[in-house]
């Protein structure tokens, strides 16, 4: 028995290098298994680590049991070694309701807390960003951990990559980026996934420790990890670590391996993690083949027998209540009222207050954004923030949002609050992805709130011109689990902020750059909330309705001040949920509606309010639904073509041709 693989026991005991084999054996019996059931049409999908088992196993025997690990597609032995229950495993392949995600989702797309695995989303990248994000909470609660995080070769290449790692060098934090370099991102080989020697060389760019590790060899794996484990617990750092490993099966089953020269798969054939470290354990007699026989008979009958608790296991019948109350975590509004006290102060002033209450109230809550630190942010809200708070909490970020929007859900993931400041709305479209795809659905899909609060200073009016003048919460009330707030006076701000930091679900908090320095109101100087999902009546009258929010309201005040016109005047406040009991109630009693948004007219939130109104209400209307919109253009810089471009000059015609319908 000639192995291709060198071990070196070190100071290993053989009951440890037994369960090194144990742990191996099992997902790779698994594996099989699902392979046979695959083709069966039992399951939907497989994506296999056969081949690739020293690397999961080896990382996971390594950490301690409350470390936190965030796996990918191939790494079946992370769970297995977390002895997580194999009949749920099975379950949810199966879509079952025993498994992680109630049949919401496949694979290996959940996670548990139980056992401190966070699982993946198939846009790869943000798990590397989430892993900074629970480093920084070990950090920040001083507990000497370390976490773990994986990625193929391919996730690479994507940009959530470099901010992931360039964050956690420049906050040191305690992490571990393990890549499984396995020589092909679906078909596409190395050659063309990048242009230097070695995954590892690329730590090099980011000033951290990097090794590349055999990723075959279990105990070269299971020993260096120990090894950097035990010193990033003690001095906090990332280290970039590359397994040099293969995929011997296709991407997913149904891929194949056609591309894969033969010479190649036959070289790697030979270096099976598993048959070559079973040779070694027989060679040195710490393994019979009596034992190793009666291994895998339990092993297998152990398979059986949790598979058949699935089977067993009745489909799932849909719940229509179920399903759309675990879209948010279910929660309590509590109300904290205001004091008689008061103070006129600015929109910008409420803003800032609200979060400076909110952060004396949880100690647990942290600020992050770009230049939000010593410098205040670009429109100082936090300005002396971080002398009260300290850089812990208060956190300048290098312009990287997708990864900040991650490390906020890491940091949720541990039970700490997170505020991200986008320094313009604009640019969320960097961070897009892990908003609408991870926060958005965590909830729904495994139980696993997100307690993120992502700040939007938004708008026109300023001169900005097309990259810091949208208002672009329509991309947001579109995707369920997000919750959109879009205060238009300092007292609702105030209030609707610390509501939305109080809330446990991911919020968008819109703050309208042109009110920050113009809007003045008598503001309640205590702590008190504002509850999500209401409308406000502003002013009532039986002529007309008028559903408008954000800057927009204030368009329909100052218009309404100027004419006789008697309308009900309502301020949304909250985008998603809608508060439809406030305007249909409106709409039935003057049958007229007037809906006015500042963003552009087509596939803005009023065309879906139109619609609620036209199937509720279609019997009250005396008249058609209008609503008045900025043109179909990107936002001008010029004055005078934002002028244009803005629907307040177009507001009163249409008021006027609505009143006299």
């Amino acid at each position: 028995m000639k192995n291709s693989i060198y071990f070196d026991k070190m100071k290993l005991s053989n009951k440890v290098l037994l369960q090194l084999y144990k742990n191996m054996l099992l997902p790779r019996f698994i594996e099989e298994k699902m392979l046979v059931l695959l083709r069966q049409g039992k399951i939907s999908k497989w994506f296999s680590g056969i081949g690739q088992e020293a690397i999961a196993v080896g990382v996971t025997s390594a950490l301690e049991h409350d470390e936190y690990i965030l796996p990918m597609h191939r790494n079946l032995g992370v769970f297995t070694t977390r002895n997580i229950p194999l009949h749920r495993l099975f379950s949810q392949w199966q879509g079952k309701l025993n498994g992680f995600t109630k049949g919401r989702d496949r694979s290996f797309h959940f996670g548990s807390q139980e056992h401190h695995i966070i699982g993946m989303i198939s846009h790869l990248g943000p798990q590397l960003g989430i892993a900074d994000g629970i480093a920084l909470a070990n950090l920040l609660k001083s507990n000497n951990k370390t976490c773990a995080v994986f990625s193929g070769e391919g996730g690479t290449s994507e940009g959530d990559f470099h901010e992931a790692l360039n964050v956690a060098s420049i906050w040191n934090l305690p992490v571990l980026f393990c890549v499984e370099n396995n020589g092909y991102g679906l078909s596409t080989p190395t050659s063309e996934q990048y242009n230097c020697q070695h995954i590892a060389d690329k730590g090099i760019g980011y000033g951290i420790e990097s090794y590349s590790i055999d990723g075959n060899n279990i105990i070269e794996v299971y020993t260096k990890i120990d090894e950097l484990a035990k010193s990033i617990r003690k001095k906090p750092r990332p280290i970039l670590l590359e397994f040099k490993t293969f995929r011997i099966r296709g991407h997913e089953e149904a891929s194949g391996t056609k591309y894969v020269p033969e010479e190649q798969l036959e070289y790697w054939a030979a270096k099976d993690p598993i048959e070559n470290f079973k040779n070694y354990l027989l060679q040195k007699g710490i393994l019979s083949e009596t034992i190793d026989k009666d291994l895998k008979e339990k092993i297998t009958q152990t398979i059986n027998h949790e598979l058949q608790i699935a089977f067993d296991e009745e489909n799932i019948t849909p719940n229509l209540d179920v399903e759309l109350k675990d879209v948010y975590k279910v929660y309590d509004f509590i109300e904290s009222k205001t004091s008689d006290k008061k103070k006129k102060i600015r929109f910008v002033d409420a803003i800032s207050e609200g979060l400076y209450q909110s952060m004396q109230q949880y100690k647990n809550l942290v600020i992050m954004g770009q230049d939000i630190a010593e410098y205040g942010g670009v429109f100082k809200i936090t300005e002396d923030f971080v002398n009260k708070f300290g850089k812990e909490r208060v956190r300048n970020t290098p312009i990287c949002e997708s990864a900040i929007v991650s490390a906020a859900y890491g940091l949720s993931l541990q039970g700490i609050k997170a505020i991200v400041e986008m320094q313009f709305a604009d640019f969320v479209s960097s961070g897009f992805n892990p908003i609408v795809n991870l926060l958005a659905k965590s909830h729904y899909r495994w139980g696993q709130n997100a307690d993120v609060v992502i700040r939007m200073p938004c708008g026109a009016g300023v001169g900005a011109g097309p990259f810091h003048s949208q208002t672009n919460e329509a991309w947001f009330t579109k995707t369920p689990g997000l919750k959109v707030v879009y205060p238009a006076f300092p007292q609702d701000a105030k209030g609707l902020l610390i509501a939305a930091i109080n809330d446990p679900n991911p919020v968008l908090f819109f703050e309208h750059k042109a009110l920050y320095r113009s809007i003045y109101q008598d503001v309640s100087e205590n702590y008190f909330t504002t509850e999500i999902g209401k409308a406000s009546l502003l002013k009532e009258g039986n002529q007309i309705t008028i559903i408008s929010y954000g800057a927009a309201i204030h368009w329909v005040l100052e218009e309404l001040n100027a004419h006789s016109f008697k309308a009900d005047v309502i301020d949304l406040r909250t985008l998603q949920p809608l508060d439809t009991e406030t305007v249909y109630a409106s709409v039935q009693k003057t049958g007229k509606v007037l809906i006015v948004h500042e963003d552009s007219m087509f596939g803005g939130i009023s065309s879906d309010i139109s619609a609620l109104i036209t199937e509720n209400c279609f019997e009250y209307l005396d008249a058609p639904i209008k609503r008045v919109a900025s043109l179909e253009t990107p936002i001008p810089f010029d004055k005078n073509l934002e002028n244009q471009y803005l629907g307040k000059n177009r507001l009163v015609k249409a008021l006027i041709d609505l009143i006299n319908y």
